[in-house]
């Protein structure tokens, strides 16, 4: 967390399912950032789950987007584009 707070990048792409933490948990977290401090940074979610419930949960949770993985570079690099554009 402190990483985004000191690099504050453009886009946040997290795991899901990540060792210790979570991408639910670390969404949850950013969220309750100010939105000068990266509250509002758009998300996306990469996750072997890819049922439609597992989609909406994440989307719930805060992330724009949802990427099943594994995920083309090409899907990859359109979803970045798509929410970095969305910061300007």
């Amino acid at each position: 967390m402190k990483e985004l707070l000191a690099f504050r990048p453009d886009v946040l792409l997290s795991d899901l399912a990540m060792p210790g933490e979570d991408g639910f948990s670390l969404i949850a977290q950013v969220r309750c950032l100010a939105p000068e401090r990266g509250g509002r940074i758009p998300a996306v979610a990469l996750s072997a789950l890819v049922g439609v419930d597992d989609r909406d949960r994440a989307l719930e949770a805060g992330f724009q987007m949802h990427l099943p993985k594994p995920v083309a570079v090409d899907a990859l690099l359109a979803a970045v584009a798509r929410l970095a554009a969305t910061r300007l």
